[in-house]
């Protein structure tokens, strides 16, 4: 009997650690801004991660809803 009720929770706990799984592998990778450069290759005083004026190339960086840049992605 404990052989099988261990078997039994075994094969609920597998199920469960499948089926959150399958979640974190759809995560979303989307670019999100992570700083601004001119045209010397420098970070303009003060600027936020989105670029605001004209002469400035925005950088991005790709990330998962996590906030983390996954390994190959960049």
């Amino acid at each position: 009997m404990n052989r099988l009720v261990t078997a039994i929770g075994a094969g609920v706990a597998a199920c469960a650690l499948s089926v959150g799984g399958a979640s974190i592998a759809d995560a979303k990778i989307q670019p999100v801004d992570t700083e601004c450069t001119n045209n010397g290759g420098q970070q303009p005083g003060g600027q936020q991660p989105t670029c605001t004026g004209g002469g400035l190339t925005q950088d991005t960086e790709n990330q998962n809803p996590a906030g983390h840049a996954p390994r190959g992605q960049n």
